[in-house]
């Protein structure tokens, strides 16, 4: 049973290698290869994390800078060796001076406080009053080798939305006294007193609901939002545009009301952004996926460069919105999903190589069957191993096949089956000689393969060597 499924196996791959069909998969396996190296070449036309804004605050062209005036550098020093604190017109830093005078002590410490907006050249004079212990830009405060920034949500919001750099210069002075005070019991000061924020009033809710409900934005008195950057809040919140509230900087020592809560429970599907100063709060949906982790990112990176220029507001939403883009397409909330076609080549591509390996095995095994066949017992073990007599009986096989198919062949075969009728005689008269075996052998070699290719072009089934000699040597 064996032997006759090889058999049946081996008939079947004869007869589609007499035809098209090794071809066939050879320029399949051909195509496949083809096709995988020149698909290395492609690129993704499509990054899924990639914003496509970019979170900066510029310096020198945003109209952040103020038209101050300074007095000189002489009478700056005047100034400040006349009196303690000396402050320029046009400066908005704010402290609390009981805990900025306990911070002091007994120590001669004097400040200067400078306005917002300055230009690089103001800012080298008012560095330049070398008898000023401290210096406040705006609301950056420095002094000696030291700079004091803020480092947590509450000491920004004070910072910026109140202008308040009471902690700033708290932590300053005791860095330039060289005290240490970690371990002391005493609080860092922040914007963390209750008394300066209060809930609104249902007056001071409905009047900016209103204009929120009108224009998508309510801008106070004071504020310097002039419009809303309508590219970059469809960037950052898609087709859901956010409400914006733009009020100015609070006064530190008064109360300022808190809008957040309020308003987002007015408009609970609606993303909320409400500005006091320089300072941004989110509301709303995916608000605890990435407001803290967006305003830490945005404030420790642009921080500097909002305490020292005078940034319109608009200046400040825009890198704002940016930046929550940033985090949006990295994949902290609402992360939107390139839109990619279908791709035959992209979904096939990995199976390429694999189909060229199995066309290449089939193209092996059909070109095999191609090959001139003999009978297993005798020609495929080889003549050289055959018995005297099994010779004769090959050579008797092979001149009975020749007749036979002498009558079906054409003008194409012809010179074939003339080759091995040829090679016959010699191999009868070599036989009749006693001449050696293997001479013999690659005489009937010689016919065998001339008559496999007249089995091939008579395409008479049976009249191939292998399957004809099959019956008469067994």
């Amino acid at each position: 049973m064996p032997d006759q499924t090889v058999d049946r196996l081996l008939q079947r791959l004869r007869r589609l290698a007499d035809g098209p069909a090794r071809w066939i998969v050879l320029a399949v396996a051909a195509a496949s290869i083809a096709g995988f190296i020149g698909a290395q070449r492609q690129s993704a036309g499509v990054t899924y994390g990639r914003s496509p804004s970019t979170a900066t605050v510029t310096e020198g062209s945003a109209g952040e800078s103020s038209d101050a005036v300074l007095p000189s550098v002489d009478d700056m020093k005047a100034m400040v060796a006349a009196q303690p604190i000396v402050r320029l017109p046009g400066a908005v830093a704010e402290w609390d001076q009981a805990k900025v005078a306990a911070a002091i002590g007994g120590t001669d410490v004097r400040i200067l406080v400078a306005p917002p907006g300055l230009t690089k050249d103001q800012q080298d004079k008012v560095r330049a009053v070398d008898n000023a212990t401290i210096r406040v830009l705006g609301t950056r405060v420095s002094g000696g080798m030291y700079q004091a920034t803020g480092s947590t949500p509450l000491e920004w919001r004070g910072q910026f939305a109140r202008n308040d750099v009471t902690g700033l210069l708290v932590e300053l002075i005791h860095a330039l006294r060289k005290e240490d005070r970690k371990g002391s019991g005493e609080p860092t000061p922040a914007d963390d007193d209750p008394g300066l924020w209060r809930d609104p009033t249902e007056a001071e809710v409905a009047t900016v609901a209103d204009g929120l409900r009108a224009d998508g934005h309510y801008i106070a008195t004071g504020a310097t939002l002039k419009a809303v950057p309508a590219e970059a809040a469809a960037q950052a919140f898609g087709d859901t545009a956010p409400l914006v509230v733009a009020l100015p900087a609070q006064p530190r020592d008064t109360a300022a009301p808190s809008y957040g809560a309020r308003l987002s429970t007015l408009f609970p599907d609606r993303p909320l952004i409400v500005m006091y100063g320089a300072w941004i709060e989110y509301h709303g949906p995916h608000a605890a996926d990435f407001a803290e982790i967006t305003a830490a990112s945005f404030y420790s990176r642009f921080g500097n460069q909002l305490s020292t220029y005078a940034h319109p507001q608009g200046n400040v939403l825009g890198a704002y919105l940016a930046l929550v883009t940033d985090v949006r397409y990295a994949g902290l909330f609402d992360r939107p999903l390139p839109y990619q076609p279908f791709d035959p080549l992209r979904v096939a591509l990995p199976a390429l190589p694999w189909l060229f390996a199995a066309c290449v095995v089939a193209f092996l095994l059909l070109s095999a069957a191609a090959l001139p066949r003999r009978h297993p017992r005798v020609a495929l073990a080889g003549l050289a191993s055959a018995t005297r007599g099994g010779v004769p009986a090959l050579l008797a096989g092979l001149t009975a096949l020749a007749v036979e198919v002498s009558g079906l062949t054409d003008a194409t075969a012809d010179p074939a089956l003339t080759r091995a009728i040829a090679s016959l005689g010699a191999a009868r008269d070599a036989l009749g000689k006693g001449l050696p075996d293997q001479h013999v052998a690659g005489l009937l070699d010689d016919a065998e393969r001339e008559l496999d290719a007249v089995g091939r072009a008579v395409a008479v089934r049976g009249y191939r060597p292998a399957e004809y000699l099959r019956g008469r040597l067994t």
